[in-house]
């Protein structure tokens, strides 16, 4: 086998372990969801048609939608909500009230993957431990104990990293693929009539015989669908062909012998309708396919943490989440990284969840929402991104989208009807962080207002300085700036209380942009300012990893020449003060500076070496 051939195939054998561990294991409770609560009655062509229904919701929202359309949005190469938002916001540039709204949209969605993170893990985890029910009654007891011990084992090993059991991801995860493929097949040989449902004539009879209680189940139906999200979040781990080939190859026609596998037997025992997946397999079967499923749950929910960290360092680097401290768990990988805060806040409301609806059926009440208002989000910015940034026609932009934005709205106005039922849950923690979000980007347009309106020029501040210049000391002082041009705090104070400057003075201004990479040729710009002093604008992409000391080495090509050992870090420590007047309702106020305050500090965010940075505070009232 060629190398070429061996990377591909190792590629796939991935994007099955990570891309699809989530999607992969709904086949546990997307069928009982359907049938369990008697909104269908139990007839032979009631069964064909839900089949049906599934297959097309796979076909249509998978294959076509994500899989042919929406991968092929990809920003620089990288997917997911984030980097969709910015390549519409960056699309409809010159319209900023259209730009506005999208981008509050987009964040609105992104903070809503913290409420599908929430009810995901809770919901697979528990559905897979579930199966010791059908080994025996008296497990039942201790389903949520073993849920709640598995849940804590696998959030208490993400700070040492994913990398020592990442390799086995993909063939435990193909291993489920292939047993619930056998399990499916062994169940249609007994019935092999089933496998004419995936005509969608079955479906349509459905909605026409019984179109209320069709917009019922969407909202059980789209339980065969999640994780389609990450079909396109995970783009840049692994690019287009590997995510379409493991699906069109392993995992769809898996989904599809499983679902119509469940089918059968429940024509042939009606009974199984309480667990008919765990009820397909033979007695001798039941623990190893219990422990299976457990493992198989566990690595879809490990990629939708990683997927929670991931998203959570774009959206700080974007500004619209303080900063957090961010560890990075592999030397080799830079982007397998740690964020406690994200880690153990995700447990908690895992937990909460899982002791307050303590099923999985109870817990499928809760999902939904989330993930559909996600799906439909995704449908309108992809609207904008093919019509603005690919210049296509609008009647093929309409054509294209309108048909799945439909399909999403569907689906999404039959999740409101579970809204009183648990939907409310991953709503709140969405809109909770949503308002958070919001808070912090305006709570840092206050502070950069405030700050301009104090400002002191830099360059003509620097003339008059060195008309009577202070004592000179040996080295380099960087002093960070939140806008260029303007003079730092940190430089004021240095001077009122040290009377000294340093040797080599550069003011350095952090920039975030709206793509996802900027490469280490256009990180730097910098403008000399005379009297050996320079402006230096930083450049960063919101997956670039920030390292501030690294960035300035470029520095030596325009002559300045940094030594490591001789160079030091001038930070302002803001203190915000809270007043009444034009800026944010008071308790928004207080809450921004309470977040401000918990910011992990912007030495470590910056990569700052410890022993080289020096605070200086001040105060800003907003």
């Amino acid at each position: 086998m060629s190398p070429t051939k061996s990377s591909s195939a190792a590629l796939i054998l991935a994007a099955i372990g990570v891309v699809y561990g989530d999607i992969g294991t709904s086949v546990l409770y997307a069928v009982k969801e359907v049938f369990g609560h008697g909104h269908v009655p139990f007839t032979a062509e009631n069964v064909y048609g839900i089949l049906s229904m599934f297959f097309w919701t796979l076909t249509v929202i998978v294959s076509l939608k994500y899989v042919v359309l929406v991968l092929r949005a990809d920003n620089e190469g990288e997917g997911g909500l984030v980097a969709m938002l910015a390549l519409a916001s960056q699309a409809v540039v010159d319209k900023p009230r259209l730009r506005n709204v999208l981008l509050v949209v987009g964040v609105f969605g992104t903070s809503l993957f913290y409420g599908d993170g929430v009810i995901t893990p809770a919901i697979s985890v528990l559905s897979a431990v579930e199966g010791l029910e059908v080994v025996s009654p008296h497990f039942k007891h201790y389903v949520i104990p073993i849920t709640l011990v598995v849940l804590f084992c696998l959030f208490a090993v993400q700070k040492h990293g994913t990398s020592g059991i990442g390799r086995f991801f993909g063939p435990i995860t193909l291993t489920w693929f292939l047993a619930i493929a056998l399990l499916g097949v062994s169940q249609i040989l007994t019935h092999p009539a089933i496998l004419k449902a995936i005509s969608p004539y079955f479906a349509l009879r459905f909605m026409w015989e019984n179109p209320g209680t069709s917009f019922i189940i969407l909202g059980a139906t789209v339980l065969c669908v999640t994780g389609a999200e990450a079909l396109y979040a995970d783009l840049g781990h692994f690019g287009k062909r590997p995510i379409r080939v493991a699906w069109f190859s392993v995992v769809m026609p898996a989904l599809t012998l499983n679902y119509f596998g469940q089918g059968a037997l429940l024509l042939e025992n009606p009974a199984a309708v309480k667990n008919p997946f765990f009820m397909m397999a033979p007695e001798w079967a039941l623990i190893p396919l219990v422990l299976l499923a457990t493992a198989a749950t566990v690595i879809a929910s490990q990629a939708l943490i990683t997927g929670a960290f991931s998203v959570t360092r774009q959206v700080i680097q974007l500004g619209y989440l303080p900063r957090l401290n961010i560890e990075h768990t592999s030397v080799r990988t830079a982007g397998q990284i740690y964020i406690p805060f994200v880690n153990w806040g995700l447990f908690v409301a895992i937990v909460l969840a899982v002791v307050m609806f303590r099923s999985s059926s109870n817990l499928a009440a809760a999902y939904g929402i989330a993930v559909t208002t996600d799906m439909l989000i995704t449908t309108v910015l992809t609207f904008f991104v093919i019509r603005y940034a690919w210049k296509y026609p609008l009647a093929l932009c309409i054509a294209a989208t309108g048909w799945f934005f439909v399909v999403d709205f569907l689906f999404f106005a039959s999740n409101l009807l579970k809204l009183f039922e648990g939907g409310w849950f991953p709503l709140l923690i969405g809109g909770s962080i949503f308002m958070l979000m919001l808070t912090w980007k305006e709570g840092r347009r206050l502070m950069g207002q405030m700050q301009m309106a104090e400002a002191i020029d830099l360059r003509g501040f620097l003339d008059s300085v060195f008309v009577n210049p202070p004592a000179r000391v040996d080295g380099t002082a960087v002093f960070m700036t939140a806008e260029p041009g303007v003079v730092p705090n940190a430089l004021l104070h240095n001077l009122k209380h040290n009377k000294v400057m340093h040797e080599q003075n550069l003011f350095v201004t952090v920039r975030n942009h709206e793509v996802p990479w900027i490469p280490m040729d256009k990180r730097i710009e910098m403008e000399p300012l005379g009297h050996h002093c320079w402006q230096v604008v930083v450049h960063y992409g919101f997956k670039n990893d920030v390292d501030l000391p690294r960035a300035l080495e470029h520095a030596r090509l325009r002559g300045c020449q940094l030594e490591p050992m001789t160079t030091s870090y001038f930070l302002s420590r803001d203190v915000v003060i809270p007043t009444l007047g034009s800026g944010m309702a008071p308790w928004r106020e207080k809450l921004f500076a309470q977040m401000h305050h918990n910011a992990s500090g912007a030495a470590g965010f910056l990569g700052l070496p410890n022993n080289a940075v020096v605070e200086l505070g001040s105060k800003i009232e907003i």
